[in-house]
């Protein structure tokens, strides 16, 4: 497991990268990570004082843990280009840069594009087009590609899809991309709920992608971090049952026994590698606490 994949991605926080006090306050917030946003969040009129603002805050504030993760605009914009430079050059300056976020990606070459201008720095996909579903394989395969984050709502705007609370038109394409992203040891994170104020349906979506196989959820709002961090963390039952399916199958090596039993359900080794992943998630999570 690398670093950032053992890093907890339980919620995920857009933060406009225009807005300086909302820079500020994201230094308080009990957010795993931070989506510095220079594309959706941002008007046209403001795409280049937004990029210096941001950089500025990158430059002096203080994100502790929090992974600092900034959305470009598309390279086939007229500020794609620049805000990828700005930040090669703002990294080198000091600015804490720990990942790019390329929106709309479609294809491997999208990756590409954006790799040839900056060196080192791991890239993030969101993926939220048809044919970036239909590539989601290919582009979880890009040696550059560090997580995923789901596009939810462009997606539904390209599928022409209705809402729908168990997010029927939309299994497909995050099946899709969660069988990519695991089979490349990547991270992904679900899509947003937009309804902010509406804690209920939130856990519900919550619960869904963490059932699905998510590391976390993207979230528009302040108000939506508890949910998620309680959602997309190992329960005190889950941690528990992992500590004695241990325990039980290392007494049942020892008696020379390939399997065990807990609960009265058979444990085997494949049931303590998830064991052993939840305890981890949990020691994460503490450790960002201290």
């Amino acid at each position: 497991m690398t670093d950032a994949a053992a890093r907890p991605y339980r919620s995920v926080l857009y933060i406009p990268g225009s807005k300086e006090r909302a820079l500020e306050k994201a230094t308080t917030l009990a957010c795993d990570a931070i989506i510095f946003d220079l594309e959706d969040a941002v008007a046209v009129d403001e795409k280049v004082n937004a990029r210096a603002t941001l950089i500025k805050a990158l430059t002096e504030a203080d994100y502790g843990a929090r992974a600092r993760i900034v959305r470009i605009n598309g390279l086939d914009t007229e500020w794609g280009r620049d805000d990828v430079l700005a930040m090669a050059e703002a990294v080198h300056n000091g600015a804490k840069i720990d990942a790019i976020l390329i929106p709309k990606v479609s294809m491997k070459g999208d990756l590409d594009a954006v790799a040839n201008l900056i060196n080192g720095m791991p890239l993030w996909a969101m993926m939220e087009t048809a044919m970036g579903m239909l590539n989601a394989a290919e582009i979880a395969a890009h040696p550059r590609l560090e997580g995923m984050v789901m596009g939810t709502n462009d997606l539904a705007k390209e599928l022409q899809s209705r809402f729908r609370a168990d997010r029927l038109p939309l299994v497909t394409g995050l099946g899709l991309c969660l069988l990519a992203a695991k089979t490349y040891g990547r991270i992904i994170v679900d899509g947003v709920y937009n309804a902010f104020k509406d804690d209920e349906g939130l856990k519900v979506e919550c619960d869904q992608g963490r059932d699905m196989g998510f590391d976390g959820k993207t979230l528009i709002h302040p108000a939506q971090l508890d949910v998620a961090n309680a959602a997309f963390a190992p329960s005190e039952a889950e941690t528990d049952l992992a500590r004695r399916q241990i325990a039980a199958f290392d007494a049942a090596q020892a008696e020379g026994l390939g399997v065990a039993v807990v609960d009265g359900k058979i444990v085997e080794n494949l049931h303590i590698v998830t064991a052993r992943q939840v305890l981890a998630k949990a020691e994460a999570i503490a450790a960002l606490a201290n």
